[in-house]
């Protein structure tokens, strides 16, 4: 029976979009599920290697209940079949910055979960059609790796960082930099440091009073409040906060993401005036021991700007490989665009850099809803 009604389940969250024509009869058609009702989707996860946090139900749900995004995926298999393949996207409609397919907003990547370039150009069909017919101003794809972005020479690229944690404590230690790392975690040790992981709601309330300081330091508007709270609601344990205290203190504080063997560090921030006691430095290297002596095999220290060379050094001085990110884009980002989106940066830069806290906190409930 608890078959039965599985099965029941997926036909009625499943509804067949375009029929696309490729030669092979088996897989012939596109159809659309909804990966937050359909069962298949938690099931195919678990068996896919190249399946991140970003793709888990989890989070899906902490976009919808954030940013009301509507979660929609598309796959070749028909309604009563196991998933072999599938792309999700969130749905975002925005009266400031338009309706478009994200995959996925607020999110470092995404990885299409598809045999190659053919079958991922067949799952979006359905998306291509809604842009065609004008429903939408564009889709968004986020890959990891660049297999579905080879040739493409205007992309929106960024760098990734991540650190194989299989070598020896010891091995890890010997390949941080002497200067900007090691000697940061010795000091951190010497001034008494201590060092807290968890998620309650006054943990929460630390990490958010350095976020927004942070944040109005680098002249951005903070995320919501609410979607920190999400997360640590939606993720249960996979969702952690770390902070470093100077004297009971807070001074500096990471949010991780945990998903298989895998752990993300999405979020830091920390309190100037403490940068030279070395706390994030020693949040990280705390965070690669727990790692590693909970069987992690890589830390993902996320995505940082090209541009951006403090931070990309910042995390090439831990040992970590980097490698680039593309981003796709349906219809291709013009270069004018680019040019707009940077004076349009630089104004609200301008802007934020002169309004206090709280002015601060409610730009980025307005405006994040409108970003993803």
């Amino acid at each position: 029976m608890a078959a039965e009604n599985s099965h029941m389940l997926a036909t009625d969250t499943i509804r067949e979009i375009d029929s696309v024509k490729t030669g092979t009869p088996a897989m012939d058609r596109a159809y659309a599920f909804d990966p937050l009702r359909d069962p298949r989707w938690e099931r195919f996860l678990s068996s896919e290697p190249r399946s991140s946090v970003f793709h888990e139900k989890a989070w899906l749900t902490t976009l919808n209940r954030t940013y009301k995004y509507e979660p929609i995926g598309y796959t070749t298999s028909a309604p009563d079949e196991a998933l072999r393949n599938a792309i999700v996207f969130c749905r975002v409609k925005s009266w400031l910055t338009g309706k478009r397919l994200v995959s996925l907003p607020f999110s470092d990547h995404c990885e299409p979960l598809t045999d190659g370039v053919d079958q991922l150009k067949m799952l979006l069909e359905p998306a291509q059609k809604e842009l065609r017919e004008g429903k939408i101003k564009y889709i968004d794809i986020r890959p990891l790796s660049l297999t579905f972005s080879q040739g493409l020479e205007n992309a929106e690229t960024y760098f990734i960082h991540l650190l194989d944690l299989r070598p020896t404590l010891d091995e890890l230690y010997k390949k941080l930099h002497g200067d900007s790392i090691r000697r940061k975690i010795q000091r951190a040790e010497r001034e008494s440091l201590t060092h807290e992981v968890g998620s309650s709601e006054e943990m929460l309330a630390e990490f958010y009073k350095l976020h927004v300081i942070t944040r109005q330091r680098q002249e951005v508007p903070p995320h919501p409040l609410a979607w920190f709270r999400n997360i640590l609601a939606c993720l249960g344990d996979a969702a952690q906060i770390r902070i470093a205290r100077k004297n009971g203190s807070a001074i500096a504080s990471i949010f991780t993401l945990a998903h298989k063997d895998k752990m993300v560090y999405k979020y830091g921030c920390s309190d100037a005036h403490s940068h030279n006691l070395g706390g994030m430095q020693f949040l990280f290297w705390h965070l690669i021991r727990y790692a590693k002596e909970h069987g992690f095999v890589e830390l993902d220290f996320g995505r940082s700007e090209c541009a951006n060379t403090g931070l990309v050094t910042f995390k090439d001085r831990w040992g970590a490989r980097r490698q680039e990110l593309k981003y796709l884009r349906y219809p291709e980002r013009p270069a004018s665009s680019d040019q707009d989106s940077s004076r349009a940066m630089k104004l609200g830069k301008k802007v934020f850099a002169r309004c206090p806290q709280s002015v601060l906190r409610v730009a980025g409930n307005l405006l994040y809803p409108h970003v993803g």
